[in-house]
């Protein structure tokens, strides 16, 4: 069993991602897997149209900040001084492979289901060209209070300045509901509906010639490109690096080494620790 798994179902392309244990958590390796499978799907002349989703409780809990602290060599928690070219290469890599389901020329589909997507899972998911999410999954971008900008830029994208400020700007994780309602998601449905929603959706669009969705698909996010996308994403991916090295940065990784990763998420997403407070010298 691989950590990111894919089936070919006649028109119907299932990527998987494929580490329930961790909340299908971002290893080193599951990016690269993603697009490897993203690009099977992409060259196969049966395949109209790509669902993405997460075994398990969820879609994709983010980066697996456990893993990555357990690894000596890691950027993404490098002992200072700071190598902000090791930093970037790895995020815009990372980047690179996420922005896989933007760039294919068959339509995907993300199947948001259980505890939801957050983090890095939502980079993730909002590479997609439509989402389906649970009513009370959650989806939200928690870095961006403290240790992370969203490489890919995609909130901004989709949602509109003032709205993706009311995202970036708080941190929250908002229900499936409250996405829909926001315009950062294509449909929120039941549990007990999810699957057949998304199948039937799948199913119409697989009576459309492969050259004609991907014709829509160029099209479409020609216009998104020549917006500015991956400006943003580069200024994006130099800010998550220079976010996690921060004086506040900092602080969240002492308080991480200290007390755990769990503790210093939960003090970040709660907003109940001033992360200007130096714990070097505790």
């Amino acid at each position: 069993m691989g950590k990111v798994e894919i089936e070919i179902d006649g028109k119907i392309a299932r990527i998987y991602l494929n580490r329930p244990e961790v909340l299908n958590a971002i290893d080193t390796e599951l990016p690269t897997l993603l697009s490897n499978a993203v690009a099977v799907a992409d060259g196969n002349d049966e395949v109209h149209v790509i669902i993405l989703s997460g075994r398990g409780d969820a879609f994709c809990a983010g980066y697996d900040l456990n893993a990555f602290a357990h690894d000596k060599d890691n950027p993404l928690t490098q002992k200072m001084p700071w190598d902000p070219l090791k930093d970037y290469k790895f995020m815009w890599e990372n980047n690179k492979h996420f922005m896989s389901l933007f760039h294919c020329l068959k339509p995907v589909i993300c199947k948001i289901h259980g505890i939801g997507a957050f983090a890095g899972g939502s980079d993730i998911a909002l590479c997609s060209d439509f989402i389906f999410i649970q009513n009370d999954a959650k989806i939200g971008y928690m870095p961006a209070r403290v240790w992370g900008t969203p490489t890919t830029a995609m909130w901004l994208y989709r949602l509109g300045p003032e709205k993706a400020k009311r995202m970036l700007f708080t941190g929250d994780k908002i229900t499936g509901l409250e996405a829909e309602r926001l315009g950062l998601v294509l449909k929120a449905i039941s549990k007990e509906k999810l699957d057949d929603e998304v199948e039937r959706f799948a199913m119409r669009m697989t009576s459309v010639p492969i050259n004609q969705l991907a014709m829509q698909k160029f099209l479409i996010n020609q216009a998104v490109e020549s917006s500015g996308l991956l400006n943003s994403q580069k200024f994006a991916t130099i800010f998550d690096g220079i976010s996690r090295h921060s004086p506040e940065g900092l602080n969240f990784k002492r308080m991480a080494e200290e007390y755990g990763w769990k503790k210093a998420v939960q003090e970040r997403d709660d907003g109940t620790y001033d992360w200007t407070k130096d714990r070097s010298s505790n």
